[in-house]
């Protein structure tokens, strides 16, 4: 396969002008649904606009390459516009994009298609052929000149690789510099700061060695003979490296696109002396660049996202496990065995109940090993079940387990960071042990004295989350109709903020953790569920209904596009409306936020119930109330929509294309 095998004509316009980065990725994505790579322009664009989010995906140089691994990507492909005029990407070095590539990868397995991106990435760091690119006047000249490109990169890429596997014999054949580059999608940025950083020591007149760690693997390896004849490892990475394999070397960690962008002062660090030594000591790294720059808060949000993002498979497994014994167990409606009296219901609430019952630990353990890598991840998983269970010290003199109080969803987010911090003050106090112990500090020192440390800390202060826990849940569960309805509006409303930002996923973890048994809120906890749930279905059905019955508001694009957002809304997709928010935050986000907010207080005030955590629609059979639940949805819907329709003004006629 070539690089061009993923590129046709069709795909690729010269000479286009772009009014700004949103027209640009208007016109990329045009061009992939035109060649046939994606079927769904409306999820593949918000894709795009997420990548963006996190950071722009302009590497300088005038080059950007916006990417996106997403469902709505038929076939792995490329699209591809040369800008004269340039357009503003938010590039590192000022500059203007002229040159753009947009990556269109399916989700599931790897295969041969992300190793041409990584080959075109790589080749896109090198000028002349850039240049080359820029100069083409026609779709046909401007593949003619990746071919040529990729031929010689084959024949470079061969002649290394035969160099490589001669024997060496002297410590100057080995290479003096090792890297390892990464980036979240292990699509493009990885491959381009390992070209960045191989080409400019080059030019310096040393020799490194990247390895890759991408979507299609890790390629280019580096071996233990490389590590120990080496002079010290940079780390280019956006996301968690095992640096196990470097104990003893200097490391120095910093972010991929230093490694694109700044890759002669990275190899200086290392060459001179400047890179702290790394021990297995987990999360005792070398201070990276990037957390000079990170707030207190992003990375607090970071290691809180880290534990999410691995509970969140158990919550929603089990959740919907649960909730399915409730539909099946029909006999038993009304009973005290109701959820498990028959035994095809018993099998669903045992699993799913089980499954549930891990989401604490989860949470807390990988929010530890956020903080502290692998040696943090035992003790946090400690804490979380103390957490759970409630253990205390009054437990200790009577081992009866009938009083205990589960500080609950607030007793585990403090042991994982709890668990994660005392981790690397003990690594920190082990640094003065000898050498001769360091084999045994992360496989018995570490893990025991930071699984006591928490446990210790735990059963001192659970009986004050057990409090807080038990006072919250009163409260909530001694509600009124009307303050009950204020938390429903709130938490609707919330949903809308950002489309599964910070605020979305704050109100999202709030209501599954009211789902928990050990939580005590029972049918309340039920109902914020349902408040959460509708509130989140909202925003794409605001969307789609406006571009529906207001068509003079918006685009041709935008109105195909917003019929993807029935099924996004019904699916409980909030991103749905992100590529919307994104051209049209002003508007958008105030009036999706409304719906929200009314569609939450409705389910609230309908005292409207879900045992299951995510769905959508599709659950609507074991929701309590359902039509109530689905009336306030429409409600909201179509207050939104009805909000951002007037809001917005009408397009002329050539604009909307009516």
């Amino acid at each position: 396969m070539k690089i061009t095998d993923l590129l046709s004509a069709q795909s690729v316009k010269v000479g286009a002008a772009a009014a700004s980065q949103a027209d640009a990725i208007d016109q990329l994505v045009a061009l992939h649904v035109a060649a046939g790579n994606v079927t769904d322009a409306d999820g593949y664009k918000a894709g795009v606009l997420a990548r963006e989010a996190e950071f722009s995906t302009a590497v300088g140089d005038g080059i950007a390459i916006p990417h996106a691994k997403v469902a709505a990507v038929a076939k792995a492909g490329l699209s591809a516009m040369t800008v004269p005029g340039g357009v503003d990407w938010s590039a590192p070095d000022g500059a203007p994009c002229d040159l753009i590539f947009a990556i269109a990868a399916p989700e599931g397995e790897n295969n041969v298609h992300l190793e041409m991106l990584a080959k075109l990435s790589a080749l896109l760091m090198h000028e002349d052929f850039a240049n080359a690119l820029r100069a083409a006047k026609t779709p046909e000249e401007f593949l003619a000149a990746i071919d040529a490109a990729e031929a010689g990169r084959d024949a470079a890429d061969a002649a290394k690789a035969e160099a490589a596997a001669a024997p060496r014999t002297a410590d100057s054949e080995w290479p003096q510099i090792l890297a390892i580059t990464a980036c979240p999608t292990g699509i493009a940025h990885t491959y381009m700061a390992a070209e960045n950083l191989e080409k400019k020591a080059a030019e310096m007149g040393l020799t490194l060695k990247a390895e890759t760690q991408g979507s299609a693997g890790a390629k280019n390896v580096l071996t233990a003979d490389e590590i120990a004849h080496c002079k010290g490892i940079v780390i280019a990475a956006d996301k968690n490296v095992d640096l196990s394999r470097f104990d003893g070397k200097p490391v120095y960690t910093t972010t991929v696109s230093a490694g694109i962008n700044d890759p002669e002062k990275l190899i200086n660090i290392v060459m001179n002396g400047e890179a702290p030594v790394h021990h297995n000591a987990g999360g005792a790294v070398a201070a990276t660049a990037s957390a000079e720059q990170e707030s207190t808060w992003h990375k607090i949000y970071k290691h809180l996202m880290n534990g999410v993002s691995h509970m969140l498979p158990f919550v929603i497994g089990g959740g919907i496990l649960t909730a399915i014994a409730f539909l099946v167990d029909q006999p038993g409606l009304g009973t005290s065995s109701y959820g498990s009296s028959i035994p095809a219901a018993a099998l669903f609430k045992t699993i799913g109940s089980e499954a549930f019952g891990l989401m604490l630990p989860i949470l807390a353990g990988y929010i530890a090993s956020s903080i502290a890598d692998r040696p943090g991840l035992a003790p946090g998983f400690v804490g979380g079940l103390f957490a759970k269970a409630g253990y205390d010290f009054a437990y200790l003199s009577t081992l009866d387990s009938s009083g205990l109080i589960s500080g609950g969803f607030i007793a585990a987010l403090f042991a994982g960071f709890a668990a994660g911090y005392l981790t690397l003050g003990i690594e920190k106090l082990c640094d003065k042990l000898p050498s001769s112990l360091e084999g045994i500090k992360p496989m018995l020192i570490y893990p025991v004295l930071g699984t006591l440390a928490i446990g210790v800390v735990m059963l001192a202060l659970n009986p004050i989350f057990a409090a807080i826990n038990t006072g919250l849940n009163s409260f909530l569960a001694g509600l009124g109709t009307s303050n009950i309805v204020v938390l429903g509006l709130v938490l609707g409303g919330m949903m809308s903020i950002d489309f599964g930002g910070p605020f979305n996923k704050a109100a999202y973890v709030f209501g599954t953790a009211a789902l928990d048994p050990s939580s005590g809120l029972g049918t309340t906890g039920q109902i914020i569920m349902a408040a959460v749930m509708v509130g989140g279905m909202v925003p794409p059905l605001v969307i789609a209904l406006s571009t529906t019955f207001f068509k003079n508001r918006w685009t041709k694009d935008d109105r195909n596009a917003g019929l993807v957002n029935y099924i996004m809304g019904l699916s409980f997709i909030s991103e749905g409306a992100i590529p919307f928010a994104a051209a049209d935050p002003a508007h958008v986000i105030p009036s999706c936020m409304i719906g929200s907010a009314v569609a939450g207080a409705l389910s609230a005030a309908f005292g409207c119930t879900s045992p299951a955590p995510h769905g959508g629609a599709w659950v609507t059979a074991v929701i309590g109330n359902p039509i109530m639940w689905l009336v306030a949805c429409i409600v909201g819907s179509v207050v939104g929509c009805l909000i951002l329709s007037f809001w917005k003004k009408p397009l002329s006629k050539e604009e909307s294309g009516l």
